[in-house]
């Protein structure tokens, strides 16, 4: 049985190429038979060309999860590179602040945030056990961050400065012009109690007057984005950018007395 159908397969192919060579050779005939057999050509390259494009897309589908898979291995990476040369940085910053600072500091991570949402403050990863004590200010490289509120043996609570509930002496660098710097709960801060001729404008340089108790006198606040009357017309009041992004402190330092 095998044999026959192999015998008729090339019977055929035999008659085919034989009728090829005879329409090649006699022109009247040519362009029949070759419309014959175009078609039957144009069927099986039509079906080779779509095996090989079922047979290449699976191919290069399989190859694009492969590429997928290794762009986002090479993505963890990057981000991982890139967060640990951002520590890296802060910790440079940090260890040259602490060499030309003249206080002692001790260095903390922020490690929780408190579940109230009526006060700005964050908890930190050092307590009484490192010196730490209440009423101790709390900074960054950048500036003033807030003061200790609580402190048990191994973390404390440091009130950030954007809280309402703290309120610190400023000075204008510029002018030496005074007032009372306190928090909002939101980005900004407030200078209050600005005399109606106070030398003040935008862009001023706001630090610590050193009046209020513990704070040192110089330590960058923020700079000034707008100024103001009070409902009284009798006093300014000033919009202060904080020097540092108070919804992403990582490290913090405690000014140890």
């Amino acid at each position: 049985m095998f044999k026959l159908k192999d015998k008729n397969i090339i019977h055929v192919a035999s008659a085919v190429v034989i009728l090829v060579i005879i329409s090649s050779s006699i022109h009247v005939i040519r362009a029949p038979v070759l419309d014959a057999l175009k078609h039957p050509f144009n069927i099986i390259n039509f079906i080779r060309r779509e095996a090989g494009g079922l047979i290449f897309f699976h191919r290069n589908l399989r190859q694009n999860e492969i590429l997928k898979k290794e762009i986002d291995i090479l993505k963890f990476k990057l981000n991982s590179a890139d967060e640990v040369y951002r520590e890296n940085e802060r910790l440079r910053n940090i260890l040259a602040f602490r060499q030309k600072a003249s206080f002692k500091v001790v260095v903390a991570r922020v490690v929780a945030h408190p579940a109230d949402s009526w006060s700005s403050a964050v908890i930190i990863d050092k307590g009484r056990f490192n010196g730490i004590r209440l009423g101790m200010i709390a900074i960054t490289y950048l500036g003033l961050a807030g003061r200790v509120i609580e402190a048990t043996e191994h973390t404390s609570k440091v009130m950030l400065i954007n809280d309402p509930n703290i309120g610190v002496s400023a000075v204008v660098k510029r002018s030496r012009q005074e007032g009372l710097v306190s928090g909002t709960l939101g980005g900004y801060l407030i200078m209050r109690y600005l005399p109606k001729d106070s030398d003040i404008q935008i862009s001023d340089v706001i630090l610590t007057s050193g009046l209020t108790e513990l704070y040192p006198k110089g330590l960058l606040i923020g700079k000034v984005v707008e100024v103001g009357e009070e409902f009284s017309r009798l006093s300014r009041y000033a919009v202060i950018k904080p020097a540092l992004d108070l919804t992403n402190i990582e490290e913090i330092l405690i000014i140890i007395k």
